[in-house]
């Protein structure tokens, strides 16, 4: 399983906030822009404390199986695979929400003096905000679950080289 990778989700982030940025514009130019719901920022910030419970839970239960505690919960590595798949897609899904809600933000950083586009400005807001706590959940889920590098490896084929 390959590591989440920040240039990547930046790169998602960027477009689909210029593209929802030229979408706002041609959008308002022919008819009413759509608004921003204020759900968007309240269920990515639900997803945000999940992926960050998981990943708490899997660390704590992580350290007692080191400290070998007798109380201590075995952590299922098909659980831990599934919670980081789930981060993953998270993290992803997250930079692209993040990007539209911005692009539509910024087209409605134009007209912050109607109170309706105000509102819609915070929401797109708060819902970039709650995305980047997806996607640092997500990351700091991956970091929790990463398994440890394997010396023998790299010792064999520095061994062998000599």
């Amino acid at each position: 399983m390959r590591e989440l990778r920040i240039r990547m989700l930046a790169g998602v982030f960027v477009v689909a906030g210029v593209l929802s940025w030229a979408g706002a514009r041609l959008w308002n130019s022919v008819g009413t822009l759509p608004s921003v719901p204020l759900a968007a920022p309240i269920v990515l910030a639900v997803i945000a404390v999940v992926l960050l419970a998981t990943a708490l839970s899997i660390r704590a239960r992580l350290k007692a199986q080191r400290e070998r505690r007798p109380e201590a919960k075995g952590v299922d590595p098909l659980m831990a695979a599934r919670a980081v798949v789930f981060g993953q897609a998270s993290a992803l899904v997250a930079a692209l929400v993040s990007g539209m809600y911005g692009g539509a933000g910024a087209f409605l950083l134009e007209s912050l003096d109607i109170p309706a586009r105000r509102d819609q400005a915070v929401y797109a807001g708060f819902s970039v905000l709650a995305g980047f706590g997806v996607i640092a959940a997500a990351i700091f889920l991956e970091h929790v679950c990463k398994l440890p590098e394997d010396d023998d490896d790299s010792n064999s084929g520095a061994a062998s080289a000599a």
